[in-house]
């Protein structure tokens, strides 16, 4: 495939000042990317954008990622409220934490920048006489976001967060003038603030640039991924657990299914054709759920932990048994499930680990055949003295080492 038909065939086709997608395969340009750091971790929303990049990098362009040193101490603006400033402490450990995330999705050869070094030696009145001439306040005020902000029942917005797309339109200036970028990549929702970037350089510099959007991706309910949605699901393994990850896409519904192999694995047509074909065939096997939750796991947290919490996950709901798990697997299971020490009882270890209220809940939960061991129902107390995966029901669980 061309660059422009990948980007048609994987979804990646939102907002674009490209009229026509073929140029894009005319020659490797130089883009950036932007990303506020906004928490300590990206989230499966900006793993789409950055799946996109990884298809842009497979056709030779240069990639340019850009931390938001700068525009993280204001905030991107909300539709309904002024977000709360971080700590600049904060923002630096933010800082580091993405861009090795960024390095484990994209690889080594990026080049990495952060708007603060160049804007915390900008001056504000030669920023207001270079930049701040371009810009109608017309137009600004005709930003939906704006409009939201200010209208009836608006909260209003400060000068601070009206000012973030003229920041942010500098950056796109400064890394063309620096680094001849003429490209930039966002995500559908960023479109309007990125115009601000074109809009500049042609009244500066008389130079066209391009700005190519990925489409906003949704989840099963149809909400946007993100932290202010609630459905955040994060690539640290401290924010969300390897195990939650890879549960996250094993349990996708099928509508849908095919568009997220597309958008967050990069398996090849003929790969994809196949996987859903075999899908298809037999639903209920749901191949196209574990080879998704498989490679979006493997991608980033490695082909060890990948490995690891697909053989977990055979233990928790198949028949396998947990003698089966190796001392690391243990330890990766042990992070997101109540551990319990050996040659205690059952019922002690089911209060100890909340799994039961009280003892004699623990007694009731037992008798009833709530309980099993190692996937055996049990009917009455007993001493675990051995390495045990205790049930709860069918999805809570007590690890005994």
């Amino acid at each position: 495939m061309t660059l422009s038909e990948e980007l048609v065939w994987r979804g990646f086709t939102s907002e674009t000042t490209v009229t026509d997608l073929s140029t894009l395969d005319e020659g490797p340009r130089s883009y950036y990317h932007g990303f506020d750091p906004s928490a300590d971790s990206l989230q499966i929303g900006n793993l789409a954008a950055l799946m996109m990049d990884k298809v842009f990098n497979k056709h030779g362009y240069k990639p340019y990622i850009l931390v938001g040193g700068a525009t993280g101490m204001i905030g991107d603006p909300k539709d309904n409220e002024e977000r709360q400033l971080k700590a600049l402490e904060e923002i630096n450990h933010n800082k580091e934490c993405i861009v090795r995330e960024f390095r484990q999705v994209l690889g080594d050869d990026i080049t990495v920048v952060d708007n603060y070094d160049w804007f915390k030696d900008i001056k504000f009145l030669p920023f207001l006489r270079e930049v701040g001439k371009q810009f109608s306040m017309t137009q600004l005020l005709d930003r939906q976001f704006v409009k939201n902000r200010i209208g009836e029942g608006g909260a209003g917005i400060s000068y601070a967060e009206f000012s973030y797309t003229l920041i942010q339109g500098y950056d796109f200036l400064h890394l063309y003038r620096t680094y001849g970028i003429d490209m930039q990549l966002c995500g559908a929702d960023q479109f309007g603030n990125c115009v601000s970037g074109m809009h500049l350089i042609k009244r500066l510099e008389g130079v066209d640039v391009d700005i190519y959007a990925n489409p906003l991706i949704l989840d099963p309910t149809g909400r946007k991924f993100g932290k202010s949605e609630g459905n955040a699901i994060f690539l640290s393994a401290e924010r969300t657990s390897p195990y939650d990850f890879y549960q996250f896409w094993l349990n996708l519904p099928d509508e849908g299914l095919e568009g997220y192999v597309k958008i967050y694995t990069e398996l090849d047509k003929p790969a994809v054709d196949e996987l859903m074909t075999r899908h298809a065939e037999n639903p209920s096997e749901r191949i196209a759920q574990k080879t998704l939750a498989y490679e979006v796991t493997k991608l980033i947290h490695g082909v060890e932990i990948a490995d690891s919490v697909v053989k977990i996950t055979t233990v928790l709901f198949g028949d396998h048994n947990i003698s089966e798990l190796s001392e690391t697997d243990l330890d990766l299971l042990a992070k997101f499930t109540p551990v319990a020490a050996k040659d205690g009882s059952l019922i002690d270890a089911l209060v100890e680990s909340e799994l039961a209220k009280s003892k004699s809940d623990a007694r009731q939960l037992i008798t009833s055949g709530a309980i099993s061991v190692n996937n055996e129902k049990i009917t009455e107390d007993r001493n675990l003295n051995e390495l045990a995966l205790v049930r709860k029901g069918k999805n809570k669980f007590l690890l005994v080492r």
